[in-house]
């Protein structure tokens, strides 16, 4: 099968979060296995000169867009076996930022345009044909599946391609005043009903309609979004076209997250030989200045410090939690009275708490790698990388059963020794303590503790198996 995935990011050439994650990591794992696979993004400022300088020019077309002729030019650059394109075009590209500009809706109507009328350009794969799967991501690229209809679909060239439309996260839909429907994206009137939405453009309603095939990022987050709280209005077009709707549970690079290869730990350690995962927590307990205990558990979080990731919780039974003869180490960004509130609890705790409010993946990975727990109350998480993460490190989750978290935490059972975390259902901060107080009760029986970390260092969170799962999702339509 020939696959084109059309993304706004990509690791390692350009990314702001999991999306990039995703893109930098599903393709490539396709490619492994035998499947021709080509990824087209935008060609950003923020793409480093050491890429751009290794891109092939390979040619250039006037794309329409509404009214306008616009420049779309195409390089490419082969990069661990996989096909990377990139749409030049200055005016919309050639600016400080991915996201977040006036125009973003016009931005990405012209990628996603720019994709589809410089495909016959995109040279991949064995032989020169078009792709037998279009595969888009997230609202920025929602307009592929319907312009492909609208504007394409009686060429020869493009009769036989099938879409799916990726939702990595269905909070952020590019919505925008109707009009822009015909005088900026060009969208013919036969077509209008599939973008507008509650008398608005929807970019991500318009792919969902369109698209052959619906894929979320976890089964259990495919269904939540058939839910008002968790759908943010979409839930009516979700129940409609739920038939074409699944989930599959995205994987982690087990390669880069790797504790017997990760360069940044302070000791190295493995499945087999896990001795030295304890030298990791007594050099995290220095790093973050708390006293070093082998015998307290420390709880470790790597997360933005926002809302939805469940910071609210912690912070209202925080002093509950510290009471408990543990220690808590929060490293991440957000929202200042968030960030502000735990500077505040850290002064009051020195030797209970630390927090980190700035990211670094370096100290991510000692985090991962010496904490005992790993905390992700999440109010929604349509996936969850952290929680897989912090198992390939023997570090055992407590998360909010919801979307990916609930699909790889199973509880643990300490009568079977069975499971792999700690969870709790309701969104509740004394449910969460509860889960916290299982956890560290847990820790105290040094039995079921090795119990518990051989399980989770034996799952496998790789990639090959999520792509497995897309394969039999191409090959289903």
């Amino acid at each position: 099968m020939k696959i084109l995935f059309v993304s706004s990011e990509a690791g390692p050439f350009v990314r702001t979060g999991g999306l990039g994650d995703v893109i930098g990591s599903l393709p490539k794992t396709l490619s492994q296995l035998g499947e021709e696979v080509g990824v087209v993004l935008p060609l950003y400022e923020e793409i480093s000169a050491d890429f751009r300088n290794k891109m092939e020019f390979i040619g250039s077309l006037v794309v329409p867009l509404g009214w306008r002729q616009q420049y779309g030019g195409l390089f490419k650059l082969e990069w661990e076996n996989v096909s990377f394109f990139f749409v030049d075009n200055e005016y919309y590209f050639k600016r400080k930022g991915l996201y977040g500009h006036f125009d973003d809706g016009e931005r990405f109507a012209f990628f996603s345009k720019a994709a589809l009328e410089l495909l016959p350009l995109m040279s991949f794969g064995k032989k020169q044909t078009p792709p037998d799967i279009i595969h888009c991501n997230d609202w920025q690229t929602g307009l592929v599946p319907v312009m492909l209809d609208s504007f394409y679909r009686d060429i020869d060239y493009y009769k036989h391609i099938k879409t799916v439309m990726a939702i990595h996260n269905i909070e952020f839909q590019g919505e925008m005043d109707k009009y822009v429907i015909d005088n900026v994206f060009g969208i013919p009137a036969s077509h209008t009903s599939i973008v507008e939405y509650k008398g608005n453009a929807n970019m991500l309603k318009a792919g969902i309609e369109s698209a052959n095939k619906v894929v979320t990022v976890s089964p259990t987050y495919a269904n939540e979004i058939k839910d008002p709280f968790f759908a943010h209005g979409l839930e009516d077009i979700i129940r409609a076209r739920s038939f074409k709707i699944s989930g599959i549970l995205n994987g982690i690079d087990v390669d880069l997250y790797n504790p017997e290869k990760d360069k940044a730990l302070f000791a190295k350690f493995s499945a087999k030989n896990p001795q030295k995962k304890a030298v990791n927590k007594k050099e995290l307990q220095k790093l973050f200045n708390l006293p070093q205990k082998a015998n307290v558990p420390l709880i470790g979080m790597v997360t933005r410090l926002t809302s939805q990731k469940g910071i609210d919780l912690v912070i209202r039974v925080i002093h509950d939690i510290l009471s408990l003869d543990l220690q808590l180490v929060v490293l991440g960004t957000g929202d200042w009275k968030y960030e502000n509130a735990l500077n505040d609890i850290v002064s009051q705790y020195p030797t209970k708490m630390a927090s980190a409010i700035y990211f670094s993946a370096d100290v991510a990975s000692k985090i991962y790698g010496g904490a005992d727990m790993f905390l992700m109350p999440s109010k929604f998480e349509p996936c969850g990388l952290s929680q897989m993460m912090s198992m390939r490190y023997g570090t055992i989750p407590i998360v909010r059963e919801t979307g990916g978290l609930k699909d790889s935490v199973t509880p643990f059972n300490p009568e079977t020794k069975k499971g792999d975390g700690f969870t709790f259902l309701t969104y509740n901060a004394y449910d969460m303590l509860d889960a916290i107080k299982r956890a560290v009760g847990t820790f105290a029986n040094k039995e079921e503790w090795s119990a518990l970390m051989k399980n989770v260092m034996a799952k496998d969170w790789s990639w090959e198996r999520s792509a497995k799962e897309y394969i039999a999702l191409y090959k289903s339509m």
